[in-house]
């Protein structure tokens, strides 16, 4: 039986390290995507690979954390096996935690010191002053660090503030009759300053998830679903060629029709003919994406490549309306769970409304729990899901860009980010990483994410059926939950030593017990995340994307969205898709080519 739980702990690792991984392939693949290439930096692509793998391997580690304190447990039988023992359990913990502070001081160190260190890095680079040889390594590092100073002090203040200033669980923790809430409390000053430090950086992420993340979770999957096209690109080849000669027939019948005219061509003609000049750039334009599209010009593994991805591009439509689904299922669940939280919470606001109990039947808790019945299929969905609000963020930046209020200071794309945009994305992500995690544990999935699949035995001593498990009483399995802890003298077995919290949950609720602050403005962005998520949604469903043709840098994605309708039939899309995959369309009819 220990060999058995040696070899699922393994395994349970093992997973995690290939999850790093390929994390560390994605960040690389990532970040050489985004970054525009005439303008890169080792030391930006570096430190920008490294920070996205800490980053995923942060937000892959609850799974792990889930995944090993329910492994302790017989869910069953309610109660810990054979080779779970005090110190066996303490000891998983223990590792858990080493691994988490490392992640998170590897966090905050990226964002505070390191990132900041390689921005003005970056930008104490002068080409002039290198070619005169005036500038050299040591006085760009100087200069980084000089600007660096500031992030330092900030580091050190933070830390300072965190320990002498005393928690306000330190004054109210005696009203708390909880056991649950007891053990939160902290026992010494440097813990202290270390909830503090990351209770304001998951505050000030959490303002920056309500925003980017809200709308990243409305717009990902409907990014899925853009990339579906209503005219394929041979269609559209053929009727930009053909309206092209058209129009470039009609300024040809203009020009002829005023040549030679002593007063000039008359204003009316003058103003169809600049009419027809624009659209005749607006067409090159996209006569030129749709022969690239096809691959016209380019090699043999090129086009073969474009015409894989066309095969795959139904399942990306349908993939997107899955992830739609899975979105509004995952905004009614968290809804449900603030409710729940803001009625019924033993605390209210002075432990940021930690729930004892679910109360409501919540949706997205009751799939984890029900999947559990086979291993791993819960872990695996709790991996998708931590993913999907990482890769939503990713959308909500690139979708918003990098602002200050409503100015835009830089912009995220696909080739065009510059390495000062990378960077700041970088750190905003970091942020929005550690409100993923407190929106995760504390709303999405509140009881799941707490205790995982463990359960506990209640039956009292006198029960005739009493035992030190329900073998023969399946109905007196309940799942684990925090009022457990305050009714432990009823049960034949302390649920203290059955039901044992997963790492992360301890660690949100320490922060947002010992200060409430913190966790009164987690807890109420949520609605705010909501809202986000609600308008953008339905903007986005009920309104075409409009495209910018404000210069030579206008964006190609946008351009390409002329082509594209939101609401287009999905008939005409998977037409589209068979055009692409054969090469050929179909004679364009009058209304066709009008349409384009």
């Amino acid at each position: 039986m220990a060999a058995a739980g040696y070899v699922q702990i393994s395994l349970i690792w093992v997973a995690y390290a290939v999850a790093v991984a390929l994390a560390f392939l994605a960040a690389s693949i990532t970040t050489f995507i985004w970054q525009t290439p005439r303008d890169r930096s080792a030391v930006v692509t570096i430190v920008a690979i490294i920070s996205l793998t800490a980053l995923l391997a942060t937000v892959f580690l609850l799974p792990v954390d889930i995944a090993l304190v329910s492994s302790t447990t017989d869910t069953a039988l309610g109660v810990k096996k054979d080779w779970a023992s005090s110190d066996r359990v303490d000891g998983i913990l223990l590792t858990l935690k080493i691994v988490y502070y490392t992640l998170y001081s590897l966090d905050a160190l990226l964002c505070l010191l390191v990132i900041p260190f390689a921005y003005f890095w970056y930008e104490e680079y002068d080409e002039v002053e290198e070619q005169e040889g005036s500038q050299t390594v040591a006085s760009r590092i100087w200069g980084a660090l000089r600007y660096t100073t500031a992030f330092i002090l900030l580091i050190v203040i933070i830390f300072l503030v965190g320990f002498f200033v005393p928690a306000a669980g330190d004054r109210e923790g005696k009203h708390f009759d909880l056991d649950f809430f007891k053990r939160l409390l902290n026992e010494n000053n440097g813990e202290k300053a270390l909830t503090f430090g990351l209770g304001l950086l998951i505050t000030l992420g959490t303002l920056l998830y309500v925003i980017y993340t809200g709308a990243g979770l409305a717009l990902f999957p409907i990014s899925f679903i853009k990339s579906a096209p209503s005219v394929s690109a041979p269609q559209l080849y053929e009727n930009t060629a053909s309206q092209l000669e058209q129009n470039r027939e009609r300024q040809r019948q203009l020009e002829l029709r005023n040549a030679g005219r002593s007063d000039g061509m008359p204003a009316k003609d003058r103003r169809e003919l600049d009419a027809l000049a624009r659209e005749e750039r607006t067409l090159v334009r996209q006569h030129r994406l749709a022969g690239e599209a096809q691959g016209e010009g380019k090699s043999a593994i090129v086009r073969a490549w474009s015409k894989i991805c066309a095969v795959f591009r139904p399942l990306k439509l349908i993939g997107g309306l899955l992830v739609v689904l899975l979105a509004l299922l995952i905004w009614v669940s968290m809804l449900i769970t603030g409710i729940d939280k803001a009625v019924n919470s033993v605390c209210k606001e002075h432990c940021g409304y930690i729930l004892a109990h679910i109360n409501v039947f919540q949706p997205i808790n009751w799939i984890f729990v029900q999947t559990a019945r086979v291993f791993p299929v819960d872990y695996v969905l709790m991996a998708l899901l931590i993913l999907l609000f990482f890769s939503s963020s990713i959308s909500g930046v690139a979708a918003i860009g990098i602002r200050f209020l409503w100015v835009r200071i830089f912009q995220i794309r696909k080739g065009r980010t510059s390495p000062q945009a990378l960077l700041i994305a970088t750190v905003m992500l970091a942020l929005m990483t550690l409100a993923i995690n407190y929106a995760v544990a504390m709303m999405v999935a509140p009881q799941y994410a707490t205790y995982g699949t463990q359960t506990f035995c209640d039956l009292p001593p006198q029960h005739p059926f009493a035992r030190p498990d329900c073998s023969g009483a399946s109905e007196a399995v309940k799942p684990c939950s925090e009022w457990a802890d305050n009714n432990a003298s009823r049960w034949h077995h302390n649920p203290q030593q059955t039901c044992t919290p997963t790492v992360m949950s301890t660690f949100l609720n320490r922060v947002t017990l010992n200060w409430p602050v913190f966790g009164a403005i987690d807890f109420w962005a949520q609605f705010a995340f909501l809202a986000v998520f609600l308008v953008v949604f339905l903007t986005a469903l009920f309104r075409t994307p409009r495209v910018t043709t404000g210069g030579e840098d206008a964006d190609e994605d946008a351009e390409a969205d002329e082509e594209e309708g939101l609401l287009a039939s999905t008939g005409r899309r998977f037409g589209a898709t068979w055009q692409d995959i054969t090469g050929r369309a179909p004679k364009p009819s009058g209304t066709d080519a009008r349409a384009v």
